[in-house]
């Protein structure tokens, strides 16, 4: 019987999938559990399955970059992998990346999982991480800063200015704003102080693309997977992460559904 993993952010939106699968008799996992990149990375490696279905309708970019990293791992290059839903334009970009993947819906997973199920991946095309496909673009494009809007910037370094570099037209930084704002840029120089205001932050989250940097390289106990654990330990889930210049880099949480 195929083990098809399946891989949604939201526990009820998933249900359909995991029994279109079972229906057409596959064996189909889900885990309502961590759902953090790190831990289906994990668990993806440690007993890959034949198949792999990822939700493209919520934070598609959090699976794409699951499957990115899949073509990259000896242990999961040839996973034959099935995108599910997701908007048109969005969809495209991934397909852009991944056009050894499948593309499909709801409705047709099952005829869509069946067919990746016999056939596994046999030269498969490793796309370029996250990273290199940033080297390219500027920090506020990477932020996701647009023309117009406004970013906010909590506990800003003196220089962040810099750091940011230039914006796109008509676009701005606030320090501290009163009103939420599409973009925050949350600084964060030691632990005490990343402890200390991620429950703060942690309400913002599903209110504005919640950037935490810190510097690079720095011995103030500040590390990317100390940034990530502590945003998972309080509800968060981390889902890009960016080098912003030579000296900051940045993990986007989402607050966790």
């Amino acid at each position: 019987m195929p083990r098809v993993r399946i891989i949604h952010w939201k526990p009820e939106e998933a249900a359909p999938l995991v029994q279109a699968c079972r229906q057409g008799g596959m064996e189909a996992e889900y885990d309502t559990g961590d759902v953090s990149g790190a831990a289906v990375g994990r668990a993806l490696r440690q007993n890959p399955p034949d198949v792999v279905v990822i939700d493209l309708s919520r934070l598609p970019s959090h699976g794409r970059e699951i499957a990115v990293w899949m073509r990259s791992v000896k242990a999961t290059r040839h996973i034959p992998i099935v995108f599910v839903n997701g908007e048109a334009e969005k969809v495209e970009k991934v397909r852009e990346i991944l056009p050894d993947a499948a593309f499909t819906t709801t409705a047709r997973v099952r005829s869509a999982v069946a067919a990746a199920c016999r056939k596994r991946v046999q030269d498969p095309m490793q796309p370029p991480t996250m990273m290199e496909r940033f080297k390219t673009r500027t920090a506020a494009e990477k932020l996701g800063i647009e023309e117009g809007s406004a970013a906010a910037v909590i506990d800003p370094p003196r220089d962040y200015a810099t750091v940011i570099g230039e914006l796109p037209k008509k676009a701005t930084l606030l320090e501290d704003p009163d009103a939420i704002q599409s973009v925050t840029l949350w600084f964060v120089h030691d632990p005490a102080g990343l402890n200390a205001g991620l429950r703060k932050m942690r309400a913002l989250a599903d209110k504005t693309k919640l950037w935490i940097l810190w510097r690079k390289g720095s011995d103030n106990g500040i590390t990317q997977n100390g940034v990530r654990q502590a945003g998972i330990d309080v509800g968060l889930v981390d889902y890009k992460i960016c080098s912003v210049d030579g000296r900051w880099s940045g993990i986007l949480f989402a607050r966790k559904k």
